[in-house]
């Protein structure tokens, strides 16, 4: 007997593994207090990824497929991978073992050290998911002071042949970043979300609450946007190209109070757990754009594969050439505690108020919203990288290590000293007025930088610039902030400093 480990984010049902029926050959997927408990996660996370690993285990045996399936409450259940392991190998007198790469460092070694134990033969196979290998962007940059995002996009571009034309990227240029920038005022309107025609998940539900598993957040079975398999995820797809694509590019940025997924084709979790794949997914969408080039523009199609091909292919490169010293970096000696509004939303700062509500309703929320609302506001209040990549990575559902923590701890907590991003991305409350229209119901003055009704952005802000200018001193693209933060008349800095002041002793009280 073989038995072949299938983690809850490998749910590929189009893996080489799957392509012949052997008897011979048993399929293991484990629920796991090991995987619920490292970090409290939200309800729906935790659903999700039950709910997506059962409904693939079930196809595995409509096909034929021997499988054991390790639930919660299973009382075998040791809670433990690699115990697990270890029984079920005893147990079906199972003579090799293989598992699929894991795409967490804690799993890999995990697996790995487990592996060096046995007495029966073991192999690493791929996953057969990814557009790029583990060690492709370390070799790409090889020799580079910097990991330029931009370079690695185009070389994916041209290797990939997307979106290109005689070698040249298609339009005449390569990025579209500049025309995805619009407000949302209302208009175009924004069709209903898609949500996928599912079983009730109430069951599964009530099975991890009684199990006292530790969540956060709220769960509706009636709202639920999570497909939990590939027919599903390809017509969340599908929906994504037909109604939303034509305005996506233009919107992607955009941040408004009456709309939670705005153009957002809400894939990220199937994306991530490999029930869709990347190259599939922009072939897909470019597909749709070359049928319906007369409606939709080439900026709204280049700003949502720069996000699939690019960032998201870039962010793994860069996890696994840094781990596991880059979950310990803390460039800007940042040590304050997370608010707890961060897990309640309550605070009378309307953009924190908005975007963590709408995260712990949905276990969602777009890129923007984690980087310019959340993600800022806890960069300058100096908290704890550490803290910061807990609550991430616990809240979203679509949040796995190595697309978490370096979109947290590079692009939106600076503490990798800028191997993700040249400069951090900080910002008062202009940034977010443009954006948004949460200033416009906000009790804050967004103008203001001290007094009682001031935007705490604007005094925290300037406050952040001052205590790191010293990590700032050499970084060209921080120069001209700096300059301003120098213009700035002493008595002024002192007030902004004092209500900057206030405000981190008491977060909560904002």
């Amino acid at each position: 007997m073989k038995l072949r480990l299938i983690l809850g984010d490998q749910l590929n049902v189009k893996h080489p593994w799957l392509e012949e029926v052997n008897p011979d050959v048993l399929y293991v997927l484990m629920e796991m207090r090991q995987e619920t408990d490292y970090a409290p996660h939200h309800i729906q996370k935790v659903v999700a990824f039950f709910g997506a690993m059962r409904t693939f285990e079930k196809s595995l045996n409509n096909d034929g497929h021997n499988t054991h399936y390790i639930s919660l409450d299973d009382p075998k259940n040791t809670q433990n991978l690699t115990e697990n392991l270890h029984w079920l190998i005893d147990h079906y007198r199972v003579n090799s073992f293989q598992y699929q790469a894991p795409d967490e460092f804690r799993l890999d070694k995990q697996l790995k050290d487990f592996c060096a134990t046995l007495s029966i033969p073991t192999a690493m196979e791929d996953t057969h998911h990814f557009m790029t290998s583990r060690e492709d962007l370390q070799a790409f940059f090889a020799g580079k002071k910097q990991l330029i995002l931009e370079f690695f996009y185009r070389n994916m571009r041209k290797q990939f042949n997307l979106l290109m034309e005689a070698g040249q990227p298609e339009g005449g240029q390569w990025n579209f970043d500049k025309n995805n920038r619009k407000k949302w005022k209302g208009t175009p309107r924004i069709p209903i979300p898609y949500l996928p025609q599912k079983e009730s998940l109430l069951e599964l539900k009530k099975m991890i609450d009684e199990q006292g598993v530790k969540t956060i957040g709220h769960f509706d079975d009636k709202t639920f946007y999570y497909a939990l398999n590939r027919e599903e995820a390809l017509a969340q797809l599908d929906y994504f190209c037909t109604n939303l694509l034509v305005h996506f590019g233009d919107y992607q940025d955009a941040l408004h109070t009456d709309e939670v997924n705005l153009f957002h084709s809400r894939i990220s979790f199937a994306l991530n757990v490999k029930i869709i794949t990347p190259l599939e997914v922009v072939e897909t969408v470019i597909a749709y754009y070359r049928k319906n080039m007369e409606d939709i523009e080439l900026s709204q199609v280049e700003g949502f594969v720069r996000q699939i091909i690019g960032w998201r292919e870039y962010m793994r490169g860069i996890y696994w050439k840094e781990m596991p010293a880059y979950a310990q970096k803390n460039a800007l000696e940042n040590h304050n505690p997370l608010p707890n509004f961060y897990w309640t939303g309550k605070t009378k700062m309307n953009c924190l108020h908005q975007s963590i509500t709408n995260s712990l309703d949905n276990a969602y929320a777009h890129h923007i919203q984690r980087l310019m609302i959340t993600g800022n506001f806890a960069l300058l209040a100096q908290v704890d990288p550490s803290a910061v990549d807990e609550w991430y990575l616990g809240i979203y559902a679509d949040a796995i290590e190595w697309v978490q923590i370096t979109n947290t701890r590079g692009m939106s907590q600076w503490a990798d000293g800028g191997i993700v991003a040249t400069k951090p991305y900080v910002s008062a409350a202009a940034y977010i007025h443009k954006m948004s229209n949460y200033c416009d119901t906000c009790q804050y003055d967004k103008k203001k930088r001290v007094g009682e009704n001031a935007c705490p952005f604007n005094s925290l802000y300037w406050n952040f610039l001052d205590d790191k200018k010293q990590f700032f001193a050499k970084n060209n693209r921080m120069a001209m902030m700096l300059r301003l933060l120098e213009k700035i008349p002493p008595h002024d800095l002192a007030e902004i400093k004092e209500r900057a002041g206030s405000i981190l002793s008491n977060p909560d009280d904002y």
